[in-house]
């Protein structure tokens, strides 16, 4: 199952477990089992504090559980962990045998604090970027506090269950039985809403704290950037995020970050949240800026938080990003996780076989429509110009697909469902004006990005398009407060373009800092 290189790998990183465990296998008498079957021996292979059963009687199968020795412990993988999920076994395996977790301590005593009850099924696919930090959370969860138990399901291999429950995106967390949530979550937004009393507090210690020099609002490259920057300088430096790495953890490829030949999104956000961290800085994870109230004559600028908190700074640094543009259109947040969904790599699994469209015609939609090709029946791609706009390359690999239809001058009017999941959609032919309707079982949508600028309305100076106006250094059209990235006019959104503006923006900052400290 596993290759030489593979298993060396995994063997040194099993020299770490001190406590010995086992694995209980549920097995059938299918190939995806005798797979599992291999796979565990391998693994068991490695260390010989590793021990493996095969007499599970667990419904799901294949599955299997690592039980700790004397332990009370409830983690278990209905599926084989390959792909994105490896990493999440390879934590799993450490974790179980007494390896000690990285996170926080904080975060630890909290979860070992919780009271009642979890019983936590979540459905990923091996392709999908966004599982592997839902699992892991959950997994160790389940590890550091014996009230929380665990299943990680994967949804293309059990896809009986996946259509009882009616899942159309991944990932998809339910908790005692009841949907819980969706996307990606960490430890703390898990804990966040598990913990009701959390918020409250973390407000408190937010709204108590000293004011920074510099302020990075939004924690994607540009915001990681201007944070290493301003650390740099020796001021006093915070970051409030409402997710570290922003955009770049729903990127599945990156190819044209200079120097790295090729990586992807969440690990790219790593580092990047890893490199800040080397530094002096202030990190405020899970914080989602809800106004902007600029500073008089040279005073603080004050940001509240959705969360109540309140955070204030000499100068401010707007990275808040870009988000899915949505077609707004009937239907669309009724059916948004039931059929319309926004990530072919993760929830691409989950409709094979199936009829999908896929809408917008730009690099991304004409991408998408060719990864969902390999997986689903038929693929109707609609674009609202009358030519498509991706690459040449591109549209030529498109355009040889016997399972793809493109319909050009066609504008999505109403997303249709039955009232649990998406059935078809309507469209108006704009040559026409006539109104068509396809039948359909999934929706992907892929027309562009919108600036995350909504709360700084009637603050700093927007665009028609809600981007924040900057000129050559970063600046707004408020003194001391700065912008970067996505959210700005600066053309072509790349993060390689994002991290120098992070950088220019924190150098225009502490310009402006020491120029006003010789004015003062």
């Amino acid at each position: 199952m596993l290759d030489s290189n593979l298993k060396a790998q995994l063997k040194t990183y099993l020299e770490k477990v001190t406590q010995p465990f086992e694995i209980v296998a549920s097995l059938g008498d299918g190939a995806k089992s005798q797979e599992m079957l291999s796979l565990l021996e391998d693994i068991t292979s490695l260390s010989d504090k590793i021990t493996l059963r095969t007499d599970g009687n667990d419904v799901r199968r294949p599955s299997f559980a690592l039980n700790r020795i004397g332990g009370d412990i409830s983690l278990r993988f209905a599926g084989i962990p390959m792909g994105h999920e490896f990493t999440s076994l390879v934590l799993a395996l450490l974790q179980v045998g007494g390896h000690p977790s990285k996170t926080a301590p904080d975060i630890i005593e909290q979860i070992r604090n919780l009271d009642g009850e979890y019983n936590f099924e979540t459905y990923f696919s091996l392709s999908c970027q966004n599982c592997p930090d839902v699992v892991q959370a959950l997994n160790l969860m389940a590890v550091l506090n014996p009230n929380i138990r665990h299943v990680a399901i994967d949804g293309a291999l059990f896809q009986e269950e996946v259509t009882v429950r009616q899942v159309m995106s991944v990932p998809s967390i339910y908790l005692n039985g009841e949907l819980f949530g969706q996307g990606r979550m960490g430890e703390e937004e898990i804990l966040a809403k598990l913990d009701t009393g959390a918020s409250a507090r973390d407000a408190e210690k937010l709204s108590a704290k000293d004011a920074f020099d510099v302020l990075v609002v939004g924690g994607g490259p540009a915001g990681a950037a201007a944070a290493i920057y301003a650390a740099r300088k020796g001021i006093r430096t915070g970051v409030a995020a409402e997710r570290f790495g922003g955009q770049v953890l729903d990127t599945m490829a990156i190819e044209n970050f200079i120097s790295v030949n090729e990586t992807e999104g969440p690990k790219l956000a790593r580092a990047l949240e890893n490199h800040v961290r080397e530094y002096d800085v202030d990190i405020m994870n899970l914080q989602r800026a809800a106004q902007l109230i600029p500073g008089s004559d040279g005073g603080l600028h004050e940001i509240k938080l959705e969360n109540g908190g309140s955070l204030k700074a000499k100068t401010l640094i707007l990275a808040t990003g870009a988000r899915w543009r949505e077609m707004n259109v009937p239907g669309e947040q009724e059916y948004r996780g039931r059929g319309v969904a926004y990530c072919p790599h993760c929830d691409g699994p989950l409709f094979k076989g199936k009829r999908v469209a896929v809408i917008g015609g730009g690099n991304s939609g004409v991408e998408a429509a060719i990864d969902l090709a390999g997986i689903v029946a038929q693929v109707t791609l609609i674009e609202f110009d009358s030519q498509l706009r991706a690459d040449a390359v591109l549209q030529k690999k498109l355009h040889s697909l016997p399972n793809v239809t493109v319909i050009t001058s066609a504008l999505t009017s109403e997303v249709l469902g039955d009232g649990k999941k998406v059935t078809g959609l309507t469209y108006k032919d704009r040559n026409s004006s006539e109104f068509h309707e396809l039948e359909l079982e999934g929706i992907f949508v892929q027309i562009g990005l919108l600036p995350n600028s909504d709360w700084l309305k009637g603050t700093v100076e927007l665009t028609s398009r809600g981007e924040i106006i900057v000129d050559a250094r970063g600046e707004t059209s408020l003194p001391g407060i700065f912008a970067a990235g996505d959210v700005t006019t600066v053309p072509y959104k790349q993060i390689v373009i994002a991290v120098g503006e992070g950088a220019k923006a924190s150098l225009s900052a502490f310009d402006y800092l020491i120029r006003s400290s010789v004015e003062d």
